[in-house]
């Protein structure tokens, strides 16, 4: 079963782990583990996008700028069935963050897949910019 086809069936899912604040992330570092962060608790207070960031998901563009990103994380149906990430690691290259983690989905306390994404963030002055993700099965439960 897809990521989208869980998210077209989803209810409302409690939050349980998220990307935890790491007192040694360089400012980009944190800025994309803000990120990641948003995709379980549904709260994008502490993440920055520029006006014009942009999402890709899969080669498909799912983000057109800022202000609809931070919606979505907000208020999404496709982030309503994210329970938790793990296993979350990152590297730094100038103004680029690479991260790899394990994405768990599923509806209410029953999980219905993992999936892995590799994600890049690109920044400027310490806010998102550009995102691309790629989202590879794992495990279905």
């Amino acid at each position: 079963m897809s990521l989208l086809a869980v998210t077209a069936v989803a209810l409302a899912v409690p939050a349980a782990a998220s990307a935890a604040p790491n007192p040694v992330d360089t400012p980009n570092e944190a800025m994309a583990r803000a990120y990641i962060d948003a995709l379980v608790s549904h709260n994008a207070s502490a993440v920055r996008f520029t006006p014009d960031a942009t999402r890709v998901e899969a080669g498909i563009q799912t983000g057109f700028n800022g202000q609809q990103l931070t919606n979505d994380l907000n208020h999404g149906i496709q982030y309503s069935v994210v329970q938790s990430v793990r296993e979350l690691t990152m590297t730094e290259s100038d103004d680029t963050v690479h991260s790899r983690y394990l994405l768990d989905a599923g509806i209410g306390t029953q999980r219905l897949m993992t999936v892995e994404i590799v994600e890049t963030f690109d920044l400027e002055d310490n806010a998102l910019d550009r995102i691309v993700a790629i989202i590879s099965p794992v495990s279905a439960s």
